[in-house]
């Protein structure tokens, strides 16, 4: 059976992962006895990566500098099976970079710094489109015209479009995208593109129904957090529960929730599976430090889905 093949066009980043004690306030210098390293991670590359542990065929589109961080980037991407084809290689611009602040509780504070990433242009995806997409996964950690550029030939050529709306911007004209299958903001990216705090159901339908006329889309697929996740289609919803799984490092799982998602939804048809199979994934994420170190393989969800009894 041929494997779903999902182009990602988006962000790849470096990580400084600094785990600390505390957050120093403003002016505020403060010796901590944490630790910090180098992980591969953006928003782009790691929907990329989950893909292809989650058992889908990933291709993936980006910019990454002419300096070492790229390098050992695109070597990460090669190990994993990812097709890399469409990676440039951008002589004027850094890799990206992502600076994050790890709490001990795993609540994190990002700073990216975008470098090559916000030199995606309408070429790169041209080219990238030639690998015949069964769908086409984004987040906007790009530039708005590479966004827009993307979801344009995509509808285009009539392949579905999963967009993943962080890190949100309340300028974002989300009124110039074509109609989408999936549209996935946070509590936060929710709240800042409604107005609205999706802190409970009578909430979350609200928000839901004013994202629905923001942007055009079959599914809105609110992250919840610890608290699972909200799908409204227009007329129907599902309240999905998560799992309860110690909370180790939040980097990541909502990028792997919403590539989950994505993957799961393709092979079955079924959003309210898809949703429940990109919980197990999110709680499994949550339990390891790191961006990409924490992605699970399709063989461990496996394992966790009959553990904790998803489909039951």
């Amino acid at each position: 059976m041929r494997k779903v093949r999902i182009l990602t066009v988006s962000s790849a980043n470096m990580d400084f992962v600094m785990n600390v004690s505390k957050v120093p306030a403003g002016g505020e210098t403060v010796q901590d006895p944490g630790t910090y390293s180098f992980i591969p991670g953006g928003k782009g590359a790691n929907a990329a990566v989950a893909i292809q542990r989650l058992g889908g065929d990933s291709v993936f589109c980006t910019r990454l500098g002419n300096d070492s961080n790229g390098r050992t980037l695109k070597a990460i991407y090669e190990s994993e099976g990812i097709d890399t084809r469409f990676i440039v290689t951008d002589s004027e611009s850094n890799t990206g970079l992502a600076a994050i602040m790890v709490e001990p509780s795993g609540q994190n504070r990002i700073i990216v710094f975008p470098g090559s990433n916000s030199k995606i242009c309408e070429k790169d995806i041209k080219d990238a489109m030639g690998c015949l997409p069964d769908a086409l996964f984004m987040q906007l950690e790009i530039s708005e015209s590479a966004v827009l550029t993307a979801a344009g030939y995509a509808a285009e050529k009539g392949i579905p479009i999963f967009l993943d709306a962080g890190p949100a911007r309340r300028d974002f004209p989300l009124d110039k995208l074509p109609r989408l299958e999936v549209f996935s903001p946070n509590e936060t990216e929710t709240e800042i593109f409604t107005g609205i705090k999706p802190s409970n159901p009578d909430a979350c339908l609200k928000a839901a129904i004013a994202l629905s006329e923001l942007v055009d889309a079959h599914y809105y697929v609110i992250k919840l957090g610890g608290r699972g996740c909200y799908i409204y289609d227009g007329k129907y919803y599902y309240c999905l529960p998560t799992y309860d799984m110690p909370v180790v490092d939040t980097t990541a799982a909502g990028d792997a929730f919403t590539s989950a998602l994505t993957l799961e939804y393709l092979r079955s048809g079924d959003m309210e599976r898809a949703g429940k199979y990109a919980n197990a994934v999110g709680s499994l994420a949550v339990g390891v430090r790191g961006a990409m170190p924490s992605i699970p393989t399709e063989a461990a969800v496996q394992k966790f889905i009959k553990a904790v009894g998803v489909f039951d």
